[in-house]
């Protein structure tokens, strides 16, 4: 009953319309001039912020907003909505770190496996950029700062939307899809896309639905905030390009032309789903259909329940 934990605080409809409100008005400002501009000029750009402020620079620039946002997100919820970050995070007593680690050290673990079996595969695709010194400054920062980017897209997807529209849809798969698509369209500005096509926005959206059906079957964020952090961390380490949203000192350098295949299908129609059947077998899920379609308690039954 990961949902109905909304019920902790006070739902009136404005409380969750101004901070999404916000949110998405600024992401379409920004997309509005990143078209004006047109990709050419956005890429220029980039580049002439890293040469100004170096890799380390920009990559705080870019986080810095995030953990910002993180902040203000606590404190609406807390102050505005009365209700507490425990209850926005998890159905659970209190956050289970376990969980947060499971998915953080699992696909940490794989994200490494992988990157390095196609650098031993091809490695013409790869220039080796590690650097001691510069290395040390990335790690510092990017474990500092990305979790908190990463937590606060959990925290405003999967938490404060998802419970926001589902008490007010009554059911568990409106605020899936639309926290999914919402989510997805928010990387629609990434470098990535300007350079695969809009093709990539599917796996940008399956990463969104495979989020948050681990969110609703596992009754809390915890998972979903390992994977994500995971996710953005190991990438942000291992392995950069001068096209991808994360320019970094890595360890690699991918100079291989970008292209559109199935390999961007695989992750959404094989991985996720064995990634699933992980999480569900270790956490003994069960009742799947209604745990992702089902409908949200009214808050006089979930009262009840929980009395």
């Amino acid at each position: 009953m990961y949902i109905e934990q909304a019920y902790k605080g006070k739902q009136e409809l404005w409380k969750y319309l101004i901070i999404p409100g916000l949110f998405f008005g600024y992401i379409a400002l920004n997309f509005a001039l990143m078209l004006l501009m047109g990709d050419t000029d956005t890429e220029q750009m980039i580049a002439q912020m890293i040469e100004e402020n170096g890799e380390i620079n920009f990559l705080i620039i870019m986080l810095l907003p995030f953990a910002v946002a993180l902040g203000l997100l606590f404190l609406w919820v807390r102050f505005i909505h009365y209700q507490s970050i425990t209850s926005l995070t998890t159905s659970r007593p209190k956050i289970d770190w376990s969980r947060i680690f499971f998915a953080f050290f699992l696909w940490g673990g794989i994200t490494t496996f992988f990157v390095f079996l196609d650098y031993k595969m091809s490695p013409e695709n790869y220039e080796w950029n590690f650097d001691l010194a510069r290395f040390t400054k990335l790690a510092v920062v990017a474990i500092l700062l990305i979790p908190l980017q990463t937590s606060f897209e959990e925290y405003f997807f999967r938490g404060y939307l998802m419970q926001g529209i589902g008490v007010y849809s009554g059911n568990r798969w409106l605020p899936l899809v639309l926290t999914s698509l919402l989510f997805g369209l928010l990387h629609i500005g990434n470098p990535e896309v300007g350079k695969l096509g809009y093709g990539i926005m599917l796996y940008y959206i399956g990463t969104g639905f495979f989020l948050g059906i681990l969110t609703l079957m596992d009754k809390g964020l915890e998972l979903a905030l390992g994977f994500h952090a995971a996710n953005n961390l190991f990438t942000a380490l291992l392995v950069t390009a001068n096209w991808t949203a994360f320019q970094t000192p890595s360890v690699l350098r991918d100079v291989s032309e970008p292209s559109m295949g199935f390999d961007v299908l695989i992750p959404i129609f094989v991985v996720f789903p064995i990634l699933l059947w992980i999480f569900g077998k270790r956490y003994k899920w069960t009742n799947w259909k209604e745990r992702i379609s089902g409908k949200v308690l009214k808050e006089e039954q979930w009262k009840e329940v929980v009395s």
